[in-house]
């Protein structure tokens, strides 16, 4: 029987960079799965390089617990590793490899485990579901929410597996990210007021991006659940500009809102846009009238918040040993679960303050106590809930 460790190994093994096609580990865990006997279904993407898996043990004739985490990992590019990222090594009681602790370990867990969920009869169904491209927006889990939704019987709640150092979370915010593209007019910067200046649009747009901020920070809108404790905005990248002497006709810059649930990410977005098309365009297009500020959505995501005495919160309080519920700042696939009417709870092995880093870590007392977590959870299954 293999241990988390020994598939921990084989998964770290796949360098599932959200760039590339994670079939190749989709289909050992098909082939790990179809050798205990368990079937799966796969997920493609439109292109039929990715795929999410969906399996399940147990009766199919009423909800069950569903066991999610994401195959896909963030790159190595440019990091400065001592030891093979995609390679599986050990030391001072720490396993080093990228997606070790986001989030190989949790399934590495899972896989474990199966050979205890199949020992005796569940009186609950168990699922599991491993999705693609969550590191590029929690892109590749909706197409299997979608199809989840059109089953009779849903999962009831769900555990995502995501780096918590195994502690209960019930919440994280959520996101949006877009890209704003302002084209203008060049001309020589010796006659500046002939062109219009994409870049200094830009800026103002920026600027009124951290006004918003500021506003989204103040007291009333505070929850002392997350940290920091409020939305926030802010400006991760911007290009533009020739030369010196050219006044530029191109910018662009990305932006991200991190949203506290129960807050639209989408209403900074179009007062941004409300302010470009009232403001900013009437000036740009009476110097040049085919000048234009683009919007383009690039990711988005909803926020979490399970009340504290929901079903999931009291299940996970069981399989953790804690009432000590947190959050996160990182955001996760629940949202999407939740949205889909599937209660959603966060607890898994490690830290992200290890994830996405060079020599990432997973330590061995993390995966041993997800292990336990996972066996307490085939106990409960296996009474009459």
């Amino acid at each position: 029987m293999l241990t988390s460790r020994d598939l921990l190994a084989e998964l770290v093994a796949f360098p599932t960079v959200s760039r590339d096609s994670n079939l190749a580990l989709i289909a050992f865990i098909r082939a790990y799965l179809a050798g205990l006997g368990v079937e799966c279904e796969l997920f493609y993407n439109a292109e039929r390089t990715k795929a999410n898996l969906f399996a399940s043990i147990g009766p199919r004739d009423r909800g069950g617990i569903l066991l999610s985490g994401h195959s896909d990992v963030v790159p190595v590019d440019g990091q400065a590793w001592t030891v093979e990222p995609f390679a599986l090594t050990e030391r001072d009681g720490k396993l080093y490899g990228r997606g070790t602790a986001d989030m190989k370990g949790f399934i590495a867990c899972v896989l474990a485990a199966v050979p205890r969920f199949l020992e005796s009869p569940l009186r609950l169904p168990l699922h599991l579901a491993f999705s693609y491209d969550e590191e590029v927006g929690c892109l590749g889990v909706r197409p299997m929410l979608a199809e989840l939704a059109r089953r009779p019987h849903r999962p009831r709640l769900c555990l995502i597996g995501e780096p918590t150092e195994l502690k209960p979370v019930l919440g994280h915010k959520g996101k949006l990210a877009m890209r704003c593209q302002v084209q203008g007019a060049a001309c020589h910067s010796a006659y500046a007021p002939s062109g219009v200046n994409a870049i200094e649009y830009a800026a103002q747009l920026i600027g009124k991006l951290g006004e918003i901020g500021q506003r989204l920070a103040a007291p009333v809108h505070r929850d002392a659940r997350f940290d920091p404790p409020y939305s926030t905005v802010q400006t991760g990248t911007i290009k533009g500009g020739r030369a010196l002497n050219i006044v530029p006709a191109e910018c662009e810059f990305d932006f991200e809102v991190r949203a506290l649930p129960g807050f639209d990410a989408q209403q900074v977005a179009d007062e941004l846009a409300r302010y470009a098309e009232h403001e900013l365009l009437p000036r740009m297009q009476v110097v040049q009238a085919d000048t234009v500020i683009r919007w383009q959505p690039l990711s988005a995501y909803p926020g979490l918040a399970t009340a504290v005495d929901s079903e999931a919160a009291q299940l996970l309080a069981l399989l953790s040993g804690s009432t000590d519920f947190g959050t996160v700042a990182f955001g996760t696939e629940g949202g999407l679960f939740d949205q889909a009417g599937i209660a959603t709870v966060v607890c898994g092995p490690g830290s992200m303050e290890q994830g996405h880093k060079p020599d990432e870590f997973v330590s061995c007392e993390q995966l041993a106590g997800c292990d336990a977590l996972l066996a307490r959870l085939a106990d409960w299954l296996q009474l009459d809930n």
